[in-house]
Parts: C-alpha cells; structure tokens; sequence
C-alpha cells in the first residue's frame, strides 16, 4: 500500500514538474516575443519617402476639398499593422472646406465647417474607396457632423475633434474626444478651448450620427498659458483584441499641456471610460487619480500625435516639432508612460510650404491600421496664417500630407 501511494506521490509530482516546464518555456518564449528587440531610446533605422499617393487622395476638386485634424479610427477596433486589410476606416477631420474648384480655383463661395469625415472601405489610397460626409441644416447647406450639446456647453461653442477608437468592451461603439472652443476675437489664434468632451456613436452609425451621445469629461485643464492643457490628442488601445504585441488591457489617453507642449498620459480600462473616477494619471512614478499631478513625459511636441508600438517592442509617439514646425519628430520608449527618448528627426516639410507665403506645418501623427507590418504611414497638416487669401490662391494647399516611414531590421 505505501509503494502504491509512493508512486502515486512520484506521478503527480512529475506531472507539476512537466506542467511548470510547459508553463515556463511559454512563458519564456512569450518574453523572447514582447522584450524589445533594440533597447536604445536614441536610434532607429529607417527610411522616410513621400507617400503620394495618400497624399493625393485628398486633392479633390468637389464637395470636401480641404481639412485638417487626420485622425483615422479602425471600425473593428484593430489599430495596428495586422488589422484586416479589408476593413473600414472613419477618418476624423475638424476644420473641413467644402466647395467646387475649376482649373485650380474656386469656382464659386466655399464653405468652413468645424468638422467632417470620410469614410473609407480598405486599406489602398484609391478615390472609389473614400467618401466624405458632413451634415446639412433645414436650408441644405453645409454643416457640423459634431455640435457642443453637453450640460456645459453654450451658444456659440464648436468642437475641435481629437483621437477616437471602436471601443470592443462596449459594443464596438465610436468613442472620440471634442474640444469645446469658442472664438476669441484676437488676431492671430482667434480661439479658445473652454471644455472638454466625449463624443459617443453608437456602432453601425453612419453620417450624420444622429444618434451620436455627448458627455462632460473633467479632463481640461484651465490656467496660465503654461498649464493649460486637456487630454485626448492621441489614444493608444494597448488591449490584445486592438491588436496590441504587449497588452496590458488598457486604453492610454495623451494629452498635451501648456506653451512647452508637453505630453500627459491618463489610462483606464476601455470598458470603464465613462466612469471618469477611475482613470489614473502618470505622475512620473505611479498612476494616481489627481489630473493635476500628472508629469510630463515629453515636450516640444503638437496639440495632434500619436504613439504607436513598433515591431521590436518599443513604443514611437510622432509629432509635429513644438507644434507649429517643418519638422516631423519621433521619440521611442519602453512603455506607453514613458520615459521617452530624444526627438529623433523624421522628415522636412519645408517643400510643402513653398507653395504658399505664410504656409505653416503642424500636428503629425501615425496612422498604424493603415500601415503593412515594418512601416508607419505618417500624416501632417499644411495651414497658413493668410488663410483667406491662400485659398483664393490655391484652395488645395488646406489638405494633409503623408510620409512612408520604412523600419529597417
């Protein structure tokens, strides 16, 4: 009897010995997967090439002809390189021109609204993949697809559209940040943000999104010119059904403070978005609740960004350099918060602003489910301080760019 419970002892221990074996050469495998496979936060090797093609997709002529903004949304949630090359895009714009142009003028008065978007289906810059959409008042004429309609919101204000993504904890829905602004009256930058808001549209919605939720967010940041600030300049879904090579099930919300330009991040479970007590804020050591104390973890950087995962585990946040600049910036690190690296220099926009006298460049951002695996397709706004007067000249210049950044191994 005792040899038999000696031998039953001795099977059951080789079992938990053969099982913890399995459990630890996953475990290591799936470290050798995720560990970065370059550790520096001061060198990638690359190439960087104009992507005309996506840039020329939004040369048009009819309807939407210009807009800034460019964030691009991944309906199924997937916001990588490995995303289904078959899936539909919604493309976020916020001051959007619509209009007619003959022979490379404007054929008749324009129209600004404050937002826009195009719908695309695929992955290829082709024109009969893309469309674009606004909504329309009793009159028919041009109008907002988002219009401050929240508690807090007033006459008058319009909405500046940050990063959004396909929430999959919550049925897929659209998620996307609006900043409430008004307009100030001053010379040079005639507006003001006073408010900061969520923009629901619920899954399966197509323009006009009348069915579209509005939510106050506590998540603007009023003070000096040297604190002000609000979140939702870029989102990384850093979950394992977006698609994320190191999920820790979390959504991570950028945003940027003050005239240094420097870069927050917030995070919270996507499914616990609307349960804004819950979001936690980078203070340079832990995640706490006080927004206040949240640390900078890069500056010099655009109102617009993005931060991505490469291929070799480390983290890339492209920006547009100290907002308004020729220079399309890249800083890499070893997690979502940080700490990032230097500003590594991508691209020159300066050819683009030749075309114009006070042509200006601004808020850069990657675009991960548009990109194959190895690349990052990269976008950039072209404006003007003369804008009136550009437009008559050349109504195209108002459009995005875009740059092919290829990782080499």
């Amino acid at each position: 009897m005792k040899k038999q419970r000696h031998a039953f002892l001795d099977l059951n221990v080789t079992l938990l010995l053969i099982m913890l074996a399995i459990f630890i050469s996953c475990s290591n495998s799936n470290e050798k997967r995720l560990a970065p496979k370059n550790t520096s936060l001061t060198e990638l090797k690359f190439t960087v090439r104009e992507a005309d093609s996506w840039s020329n997709l939004f040369k048009r002529t009819s309807g939407w002809f210009g807009g800034d903004g460019i964030f691009t949304i991944p309906l199924n949630g997937i916001d990588s390189s490995e995303s289904d090359s078959a899936g539909e895009t919604l493309v976020l714009f916020s001051d959007s021109l619509i209009g007619e142009i003959n022979n490379g003028k404007l054929d008749s008065p324009f129209v600004m609204v404050n937002n826009s978007v195009a719908w695309m289906e695929g992955h290829e810059p082709g024109k009969s993949n893309i469309s674009f959409h606004w909504a329309e008042n009793e009159k028919n004429a041009p109008q907002s697809l988002f219009i401050p309609n929240t508690p807090n919101s007033k006459p008058g204000e319009y909405f500046w559209l940050g990063d959004g993504f396909a929430n999959q904890e919550k049925n897929n829905d659209i998620y996307l940040f609006g900043y409430r602004v008004i307009t100030t009256g001053e010379e040079a930058f005639n507006f003001k943000e006073v408010g900061n808001a969520l923009i629901v549209i619920p899954s399966g919605s197509k323009p006009p999104f009348k069915s579209q939720r509005q939510l106050d967010t506590p998540f603007y940041i009023e003070g000096t010119p040297e604190s002000t600030g609000s979140f939702g300049a870029a989102i990384l879904v850093n979950t394992k059904d977006a698609g994320a090579f190191s999920p820790d099930g979390y959504l991570y919300v950028y945003g940027v403070r003050g005239q240094r330009k420097e870069v927050m991040v917030a995070r919270v479970k996507p499914g616990d978005i609307e349960k804004f007590h819950l979001w936690r804020f980078w203070d340079g050591a832990d995640w706490q609740s006080d927004m206040h104390k949240a640390a900078s973890i890069a500056d010099r950087a655009s109102n617009e960004l993005s931060v991505s995962q490469l291929g070799d585990g480390r983290y890339a946040m492209i920006f547009q350099m100290d907002g308004i600049a020729s220079t399309v910036g890249m800083r890499l690190s070893h997690s979502p918060e940080g700490p990032f690296g230097p500003i590594i220099t991508i691209w020159d926009a300066s050819a683009d602003l030749s075309e114009g006298k006070q042509l200006i460049s601004y808020n850069a951002k990657a675009h991960p489910n548009l990109s194959k695996p190895g690349e990052l397709l990269i976008s950039y706004n072209i404006n003007s301080f003369d804008f009136f007067a550009d437009v008559e000249e050349s109504p195209n210049f108002y459009r995005p760019r875009f740059i092919l950044l290829e990782i080499e191994e």
